[in-house]
């Protein structure tokens, strides 16, 4: 079963992006290329365990496993060891992607509390945009009773669009709620 999102993306998304940019060729037309999420745990030096929740959370976020990121550097004023493990992220492609990407747009962001839409600046000058949630309760698959601490995720959608404004258009016309 092909992602719903997927086949929007081809019947919609390609045409609005051929007329806007003047496009001759679909396969040049902007896509959606991967999609990271991070869980950055700075608590994790004095608490191991909460390391174990954020990869069963993730897993269920993402559907598929995580790897767990390690500090590189030891920092003494943050009682931080070289490869002691203080995050985990996931880097989603293809049909899984699609599909977070569709969840995330229609299931979860319409959770988050006072919700107005999303910054049209945070791109990063090639077509990439990155934001961050607060907790990880706005996705439907986490159950409030396991959950130990909230904990914020950083995501990152990487685009093959040339610049800011193909970007914006290419994830508005995906349903991306921006702001006006």
């Amino acid at each position: 079963m092909a992602a719903r999102l997927r086949e929007h993306y081809a019947k919609t998304a390609v045409p609005a992006l051929q007329k806007e940019f003047g496009y001759k060729n679909p396969m040049s037309v902007p896509k959606l290329e991967k999609i990271a999420i991070n869980i950055g745990l700075g608590e994790a030096t004095s608490n191991a365990k909460l390391m174990d929740g954020a990869v069963n959370e993730l897993t269920a976020i993402a559907g598929q496993k995580p790897i767990v990121t390690k500090a590189k550097k030891s920092i003494a004023a943050f009682k931080l060891r070289e490869n002691m493990p203080i995050g985990c992220m996931v880097t989603l492609r293809g049909d899984r992607m699609y599909e977070f990407f569709d969840r995330l747009v229609n299931v979860a962001l319409p959770r988050v509390r006072d919700f107005r839409g999303l910054n049209p600046k945070s791109f990063d000058g090639r077509g990439n945009y990155t934001m961050g949630l607060r907790d990880q309760l706005i996705f439907p698959e986490i159950d409030y009773s396991k959950i130990d601490k909230t904990k914020g995720m950083n995501i990152s959608i990487t685009t093959t669009a040339r610049s800011d404004a193909e970007g914006l258009v290419l994830l508005r016309s995906m349903g991306m709620p921006f702001k006006a």
